[in-house]
């Protein structure tokens, strides 16, 4: 069994920095794509970036330049640090990983989901 366990959200005032963190732990082999998404109220959940095993990231456009993916693969752990946050940033954000298990193979595993709010 996996556990997916999110930290660091909060609230910020527009500008502002906060960083996201989320660690796996378990019977794990490894864990290939590591991501968040975030879902706002009313909206659909999206994609706001993930990074891959080989190394590459993929960013939605509307945090290109202010966001940055990355992980630590001995600690099964994946960040998000986030800059110059607006108020559009406001939503429930989830950790989503991709892992190999020994008893179950590959599987994607969620989060419980962290709330950011950018508010003056």
């Amino acid at each position: 069994q996996v556990l997916v366990v999110e930290s660091g959200g909060g609230l910020v005032q527009p500008g502002g920095s906060l960083r996201l963190s989320c660690a796996a732990s378990g019977s794990i082999f490894t864990i290939n794509r590591m991501g968040w998404y975030r879902q706002a109220p009313g909206k659909q959940r999206e994609l706001v970036a993930h990074s891959t095993s080989g190394g590459s990231s993929n960013y939605a456009d509307s945090v290109k330049g202010r966001f940055t993916i990355s992980r630590d693969n001995a600690k099964n752990t994946v960040y998000l640090q986030m800059n110059s946050l607006k108020p559009e940033d406001t939503a429930v954000y989830y950790c989503n990983l991709f892992v190999l298990t020994p008893d179950r193979g590959y599987g994607d595993y969620w989060g419980q989901g962290t709330q950011v709010t950018v508010s003056s």
